[in-house]
């Protein structure tokens, strides 16, 4: 058995003893797909660095293929241009712009959107191909097709799948867009994260299939949903357990913003710990609440910046042991969060897979527990 044969059978043998893999045709599928094929050169982030700085690991190096088969995510691409090797040897600094996400994340989902031979799969975010040759594997490629945004990015993961020798339909272009030439597929799944659900994957998923992502935002806190489409243009979901995140889908990105200035605002003492919205749930909650703004900080000094009005909330610790906010702009973001935390704490504090989703045209609606419960609407 070569090196990385053993080092596949080995990552199956993690995966399905730690229950990630439970389907034998998904640990054929991840014992067949060699990950090296799709990755090739890819960023290492060094440690303790501010920022992050990164140095390239070629495949003659040392390790490099041990790094391959951890279960780990590689960044493949910085910035939205820079490949690795591209820097000549010396530390980058930059923005994961693409990746090879790990092994475990990708497989899990896989088998979380229960998709079978026959089904017709549109995947959204084809990367470096890994996922794609996964699903290809064991649907079939003419049951696949995958579309990357990235034109460079598309062409690679096409000369890595044809050297492979997996065929799924490739497609380059807006993923949010679904398929360009339509379609009624039975799954959908999204390798990228969204702020809200795009509405052509509503009318191309058809009623009864399944759409798996992951929701995000401008404060990256993420929860990954499985809708059920309920007809064109609607669907319902509940969010699924576990932490899982994704690179935010390019056109759902934030915009540019200026810099950023602490200035001088209302103050009143904060009825929360700050610190709580820096919790995995806890940030997803005051996203939710505060959909257009980014947040910054940690601990109980927090900050909240909206990128569509410029308010600005921060908090700091007082000589009480309570923390003061300071509040300016049109837009009281510390209010919004306080009153979307206070609901979730009434609700007994739930990990994200006691929230659901519906979608309907009348809009987009993440809740609590039940569809007539506290909710807030998605930023459509």
């Amino acid at each position: 058995m070569s090196p990385s044969a053993e080092l596949r059978a080995a990552m199956v043998r993690r995966l399905t003893a730690e229950g990630t893999l439970s389907d034998p045709a998904w640990c054929r599928a991840a014992e067949a797909v060699a990950r090296e094929d799709f990755v090739g050169p890819y960023f290492e982030p060094t440690p303790n660095s501010a920022p992050t700085a990164y140095r390239s690991v070629r495949p003659n190096d040392p390790g490099w293929l041990e790094g391959v088969y951890a279960d780990r995510t590689l960044i493949t691409q910085l910035d939205g241009t820079t490949r690795p090797g591209q820097e000549g040897g010396e530390l980058i600094v930059g923005s994961p712009s693409s990746s090879s996400t790990l092994p475990s994340l990708v497989l899990r989902m896989w088998q979380q959107l229960d998709a079978a031979p026959g089904h017709r799969v549109l995947e959204i975010g084809t990367g470096t191909g890994y996922s794609t040759a996964l699903g290809a594997h064991r649907l079939g490629d003419a049951n696949l097709t995958s579309v990357e945004y990235d034109p460079v990015v598309a062409e690679a993961a096409a000369v890595a799948l044809h050297g492979a020798g997996y065929t799924p339909r490739l497609i380059s272009g807006d993923g949010l867009r679904g398929d360009p030439g339509g379609g009624a597929y039975d799954r959908l799944i999204a390798t990228c994260s969204v702020r809200y659900i795009p509405m052509p994957w509503l009318h191309q998923v058809k009623p009864g299939g399944r759409i798996l992502v992951t929701l995000s935002g401008w404060s990256y806190a993420s929860g990954l949903a499985l809708l059920t489409v309920t007809g064109a243009g609607s669907a319902t979901g509940r969010f699924l357990p576990g932490f899982t995140s994704f690179m935010i889908a390019r056109p759902h990105d934030r915009p540019p913003r200026p810099g950023l200035a602490m200035l001088p605002g209302e103050e009143r003492a904060s009825r929360i710990d700050p610190a709580v919205i820096g919790t995995w749930t806890g940030s997803w909650v005051a996203q939710l609440a505060a959909p257009s703004a980014e947040r910054m900080g940690a601990g109980g000094e927090q900050v909240l910046v909206d990128v569509a009005t410029g308010s600005l909330a921060r908090t700091r610790a007082d000589a009480s042991g309570g923390w003061t906010v300071i509040q300016r702009g049109p837009l009281r973001l510390w209010d919004q969060v306080e009153r979307a935390v206070d609901a979730w704490q009434e609700a007994g504090e739930p990990h994200q897979e006691g929230f659901g989703i519906t979608v309907s045209d009348a809009g987009q609606r993440v809740w609590i527990g039940t569809e007539d419960g506290p909710g807030w609407d998605l930023p459509v």
